[in-house]
């Protein structure tokens, strides 16, 4: 490697660089950091122009840094340069060849494009062996001060805290848990979460994360209102607020809430008062919405000058917060907020940079609870956690994972499943299938086999019991409810009827590209839903074609990943007029002219990544033929848990399912080590 500047445009490691960019391998964006620092500073030295080309390429594939000593060791495993298959005439261990670490950290120091601390101003920022863009050094320190002050700050229980937690939650205890034997990890969440302005809750599916909170919630209001009312004021409570990261997420989240706060006012829920319902919201929003994006901006309306007006925020799905997202809430948060953050480590990160509930959980599954944690949790719950002690960090201290599922249980396939993935062991995964008749694999030889047509169709794959559905049934509820014009009623009613349909299944696909991909995949579907006349694919809008904004459009009000489905109303002539219709996370029904959606996909297939915050009653989850670095645990886990009652896995090469599940993501950050 070359230390000296560059100075001419045509020079080895620019053409190198721009072949990359031409083949699709590396962004435009990434190349064109490198010429403007530059041009900024002729006399910056061309191992760091590679430096930045490097760490923006990595900030595309979702990490916060450059791990200069990891990339050394292998760099082109690291990259993922040359794509898997691809060949080129040089590799980045070309371009590295010959560099240390200590020579690079040397030369990036000096550098004057680089600072080597947090105060300054040039565009990259070197912090021990990981290189940044400024940017994301900011909000990397941003995010971890604020999460530790958070949960510095502590709150004063009432002597009768115990009484109060056993109350809410012994309906919910097994045998085991009520005699203290096992500990019974809600009731040590929301103690925790009670003590504190920052408790994080990890869990899989069906393991009560909802449940917890909502008791957490009632109990948080119940102290509020005693301290109200022995200060003399009105007993008004918390005011809380709810979001999530996507408008699915989020209405997920409220039409859960809604109906255990039902049961809840109508005296069904034991341990609960039915006045609960009552101070609790079910109003979930997006984060975007909470904080109010401002268009073609990455600015909110609230910030630290303007802040929420809330005492307390609970956040659902948060492994999909990115972390420029997080440094935007966190900043918003009045000072003394408390801040619930619920969501499932085991997740794909977000898709954009950063992995900030990765970050925070890397111990979750092994608790290293201190001595004044676990004094605190058994007067608060009478749990004794020796078992979990060790030399955990202050923030280990609010986080708690939920380990027992109440949806999957022993004999459920799918989590059986799910278990043996996230535990990382192919052989166990393998021996699952069999056993279960809630999933089951096609190994097709093509995308015209007609065990995948079978599948689209009717939802159908042997080796499923029950009575699945495909895309038939919900083409099938559109029809029906249709008048002699082909127009459906007016009604929300039927509109709510054929999208509750079209989520009883769905294909997710790893990749986004290919036959194997979301565009291949779509092509195909449409192609056998044509076929059996069930859609008129052959203009670009009509009845039951699904779609997902691929974009914010705050005109609208509706945000990147919310699915609507297109359906023929009639006009004032009683002919058939087409509204895309879309779910809100309010509950309501918004209607939109398709000529008004300028940034949507068809939907038929979506990526896993676009999955996260949704569940279908059966999923089903299409891997590619080839190797690629997205095919890791965290995928095939989450594609998996998006399914509520049975789970097809489509599978052109089965190998490649042991490959994933033994990769697991690794997103580079500092979080971690400055959470510590």
């Amino acid at each position: 490697m070359n230390n000296a500047p560059i100075t001419n445009p045509d020079h080895g490691l620019w053409a190198e660089l721009e072949h990359y960019v031409e083949q699709g391998w590396l962004r435009a964006l990434d190349l064109a950091l490198a010429r403007w620092l530059a041009q900024q500073v002729p006399s910056t030295p061309e191992s760091v122009l590679l430096a930045a080309v490097l760490t923006s390429h990595q900030l595309g594939r979702g990490h916060i840094c450059l791990d200069l000593a990891a990339l050394l060791e292998d760099p082109d495993t690291l990259l993922s340069l040359p794509p898997a298959g691809r060949k080129a005439d040089s590799r980045p261990a070309d371009w590295l060849a010959g560099l240390t670490l200590a020579q690079w950290q040397a030369t990036l120091a000096e550098a004057e494009v680089v600072d080597t601390e947090e105060a300054g101003t040039a565009p990259l920022v070197l912090d021990g062996q990981r290189l940044y863009l400024r940017r994301f050094h900011r909000f990397e320190s941003q995010v971890a001060r604020s999460l530790l002050a958070r949960q510095a700050l502590r709150f004063e229980l009432p002597d009768d805290v115990q009484a109060r937690l056993a109350a809410l939650f012994d309906p919910l205890k097994d045998e085991s848990e009520r005699a203290g034997q096992t500990p019974h990890w809600q009731s040590i969440a929301a103690a925790l979460a009670a003590r504190s302005a920052l408790a994080v809750i990890s869990g899989g599916p069906g393991t009560g994360k909802t449940t917890t909170v909502v008791r957490l919630l009632a109990l948080l209001q119940a102290l509020k209102q005693d301290e109200q009312r022995a200060q003399g004021l009105e007993p008004t409570g918390l005011r809380i607020r709810l979001a999530a990261p996507t408008g699915k997420a989020a209405a997920r989240l409220s039409e859960s809430l809604a109906a255990t706060l039902g049961d809840i006012g109508e005296g069904k829920v034991a341990g609960v008062e039915a006045g609960v319902a009552k101070v609790i919201p079910t109003d979930v929003s997006t984060l975007h919405r909470l904080l109010g994006a401002r268009p073609d901006s990455r600015f909110f309306r609230h910030n630290a000058d303007n802040p929420l007006h809330l005492d307390l925020l609970v956040v659902d799905e948060a492994s999909m917060v990115d972390l420029e997202m997080m440094a935007a809430l966190l900043a918003a948060l009045p000072p003394r907020a408390r801040l619930i953050l619920l969501g499932d480590k085991d997740q794909l990160a977000s898709v954009e940079a950063g992995a900030v509930l990765g970050d925070l959980c890397r111990y979750a599954g092994e608790p290293r609870y201190q001595a004044d944690t676990r004094g605190f949790l058994f007067r608060a719950t009478g749990y004794d956690l020796d078992a979990f002690q060790g030399p955990g960090s202050d923030i280990e201290q609010q986080i708690v994972m939920l380990r027992k599922s109440h949806r999957f249980g022993a004999d459920s396939g799918i989590g059986t499943l799910a278990r043996a993935v996230n535990a990382g062991s192919a052989s166990e995964a393998k021996s699952v299938w069999p056993r279960f008749g809630d999933i089951t694999q096609l190994q097709p030889a093509s995308v015209s086999d007609a065990a995948l047509r079978l599948l689209v169709l009717e939802g159908q794959a042997e080796g499923l019991e029950g009575t699945p559905k495909g895309y038939r049934h919900y083409l099938e509820v559109l029809s029906q409810g249709l008048d002699d014009n082909g127009c459906g009623p007016e009604q929300d009613a039927w509109a709510r009827a054929v999208l509750n349909a079209f989520g009883e299944f769905q294909l997710l696909c790893a990749v986004r590209e290919g036959e194997w991909g979301v565009s291949g995949m779509n092509e195909r579907v449409s192609t056998i839903l044509a076929k059996a006349g069930l859609i008129q694919s052959d203009a670009p809008w009509y009845a039951g074609r699904p779609v997902m904004m691929m974009r914010n459009d705050y005109g609208l009000g509706l945000m990147n990943g919310d699915i609507g489905l297109c359906l023929p109303f009639a006009d004032d002539m009683g002919q058939p007029v087409l509204r895309v219709v879309f779910p809100m996370p309010d509950g309501s029904l918004k209607r939109v002219l398709p000529s008004r959606l300028t940034e949507v996909e068809t939907v038929f297939a979506m990526t896993v990544h676009k999955s996260q915050g949704s569940e279908f009653a059966h999923t089903a989850m299409v891997l590619p033929a080839d190797p690629n670095p997205v095919l890791t645990r965290e995928l095939v886990y989450t594609g998996i848990t998006r399914a509520r009652r049975w789970f097809t896995l489509v599978a052109p090469r089965p190998a490649l399912l042991d490959s994933a599940i033994r990769q697991r993501t690794q997103r580079a950050s500092g979080l971690g080590e400055r959470l510590k």
